[in-house]
């Protein structure tokens, strides 16, 4: 069949390789520059020809030095076909491998971590690719930990190709590590002795890139600044010290925030704020919140000491009122708190602090008065892979209160509560997400407590399938007055069937008792949306197993991140 005198398609097919493979020969190909031109025959053969060296070295880098390729073109109609059929052979294996460092950089376990994860291992087929990310990672371990002068000495591959056996080589000689220079702040809202108490570390430490990050994060943490850079300057190293640059540009000195929510716990509602970011040149903080929704109404203010250094702390003082209504009590609560923060503490964030609450409640028909003055702690730990939306994450907190009565109490008071979220991938498009509470306290007068100190369960957050704190201890007549023990459990099943859109099903457990622990069941399914705003998620749950009155449908609505 003859030739078209210009040909104007050309279309490239490739037999024998898998997608991945194919995708790296025709990116190799220069005959796939010539798709969408019109090209002399001529030259069409002259490009095929030159093609089955061009698949042959494209090859390699995998493994493949005796691929063997044959081509012919095929016209049909104004294009033509170049077809390739290619038989990979057998790759090369690494049969030897020698990744060493000299110096001491060889301690570091970063570089000790980088050399034993070096790829292709002995025994694997040999793969230019992964030969150089390793390199890669093994220099960047160096550099970015203070190693800035190590010299890659050695960095030989050898192949034998009648063997198919491959000898990597490679030394790196770290030299000494450098330290930490002098910090150079812009010039910002404060002076330099405020800002340097944000330095993580001691003078003159051994450089560490994980150290300037922390800085960065720091600094960003203050709220105070709308751009913080930090940046080593690696060229003006000197006399074994990296001098580093941190740039700051001041945030709005007064912020206005609004928003709006949506919850079944708390029925529709919306916060005003205003924070004046920084008072003086100690960095303080003063700022208020109201917030206004079918069951609770609430007003706060709060004076802020920030106390940075090497381990932060921030102190608070904040004060308040809240009335809040449920189907079972109403509450009317005054606050005043001083709190002192630390935001690393063997790896949890805790607070320590005193709270304050004096005023009136209903609880089931039953009114009191009542003061109370407890100290509060709190430890708190959250890792997760992705903080918007984690496929994988732990959050978990443990709260302690003391009260005693002879101290502005109306009575004594010890309560332990702990609160654990555990969320796991299942597939790439599902998860498993396990929730549990578990608490317990001591009081003297139990009647004294404000609802907010006793405790229940049901609602959005607790037990799904129950209306909001509609579980606990039951009065004489019948009304729940809350527990003074709680044990909740919670395991959900997640599907995502497009990016943004997903299922849910699952399966609530819990009670607030005082003595006999009645487990309360729900059950149901969700649709969740991953939103701008944030995950929303609207949940239908039953009770399946209850004692309760009122067994019925209901709908769940919450708006919020996971974790």
């Amino acid at each position: 069949m003859p030739f078209p005198a210009a040909a104007e398609h050309i279309v490239i097919q490739i037999a024998g390789l898998d997608d991945d493979l194919e995708a790296a020969v025709r990116a190799n190909l220069e005959l796939q520059q010539y798709i969408d031109r019109d090209t002399h025959p001529t030259q069409i053969q002259r490009l095929l020809e030159r093609g089955k060296d061009e698949i042959r070295r494209a090859l390699e880098p995998y493994g493949y030095y005796h691929s063997q390729v044959t081509g012919e073109l095929l016209p049909g109609g104004d294009r033509v076909t170049a077809s390739y059929r290619v038989i990979p052979g057998e790759r090369v294996i690494v049969r030897d491998k020698r990744v060493e460092v000299l110096g001491p950089g060889a301690a570091l376990p970063a570089v000790s971590r980088a050399i034993e994860s070096f790829a292709p291992a002995v025994g694997e087929p040999l793969e230019h690719g992964l030969y150089e990310d390793s390199k890669a990672a093994v220099n960047s371990a160096l550099q970015l930990n203070g190693y800035l002068d190590a010299d890659l000495e050695r960095h030989r591959v050898e192949v034998t190709r009648a063997t198919l056996s491959a000898t990597i080589d490679l030394r790196w000689r770290s030299g000494q590590r450098y330290r930490i220079g002098a910090v150079r702040f812009s010039d910002a809202q404060f002076p330099d002795a405020f800002l340097q108490r944000y330095i993580p570390c001691e003078p003159q430490a051994p450089y560490d890139i994980e150290t300037l990050l922390t800085l960065q994060q720091r600094l960003v943490d203050a709220d105070y600044f709308a751009t913080v850079s930090v940046q080593p300057a690696i060229d003006e190293r000197d006399a074994g010290l990296v001098p580093v640059d941190v740039l700051l540009i001041p945030a709005k000195r007064t912020v206005y925030t609004a928003s709006a929510f949506v919850s079944t716990d708390a029925g529709p509602g919306g916060r005003l704020g205003i924070e004046r970011r920084w008072l003086n040149t100690r960095g303080h903080k003063l700022g208020g919140e109201v917030e206004y929704s079918t069951r609770v109404q609430a007003y706060s203010s709060y004076y802020r000491i920030p106390r940075p250094g090497r381990q932060s702390r921030l102190y608070s003082i904040a004060g308040g009122y809240r009335d809040e209504q449920t189907d079972s009590s109403r509450s009317r609560l005054a606050r005043l708190s001083v709190i002192e923060a630390l935001d690393d503490w063997h790896g949890y964030a805790r607070t320590l602090g005193l709270q304050y609450l004096n005023g009136d409640f209903t609880v089931a028909d039953e009114q009191r008065s009542s003061s109370l003055l407890y100290a509060e702690g709190n430890l708190g730990r959250k890792r997760a892979n992705d903080l918007v939306f984690p496929s994988q994450g732990l959050s978990v907190t443990y709260t302690a209160r003391l009260a005693a009565q002879a101290l502005l109490s109306d009575t004594s008071l010890l309560q332990l509560r702990t609160d654990a979220k555990w969320i796991r991938p299942v597939t790439d498009r599902s998860r498993l997400i396990l929730r549990a509470s578990l608490g317990a306290l001591e009081a003297g007068d139990f009647s004294a407590l404000p609802p907010e100190l006793r405790f229940f369960a049901g609602g959005d957050r607790s037990v799904r399938g129950f209306d909001y704190q509609q579980i606990g201890a039951r009065n004489a007549a019948g009304g729940v007055i809350g527990g003074r023990y709680l044990a909740v459990a919670s395991a959900e099943m997640e599907y995502y069937f497009v990016e943004n859109w997903g299922a849910a099903l699952f399966v609530d457990a819990g009670d607030a008792f005082n003595s006999d622990l009645n487990a309360n069941i729900g059950a149901g399914i969700g649709l969740r949306w991953k939103s701008p705003v944030g995950i929303v998620r609207v949940d239908l749950g039953v009770p399946v197993h209850t004692d309760l009155p009122d067994d019925g449908l209901r709908i769940h609505l919450m708006i919020g991140p996971d974790l």
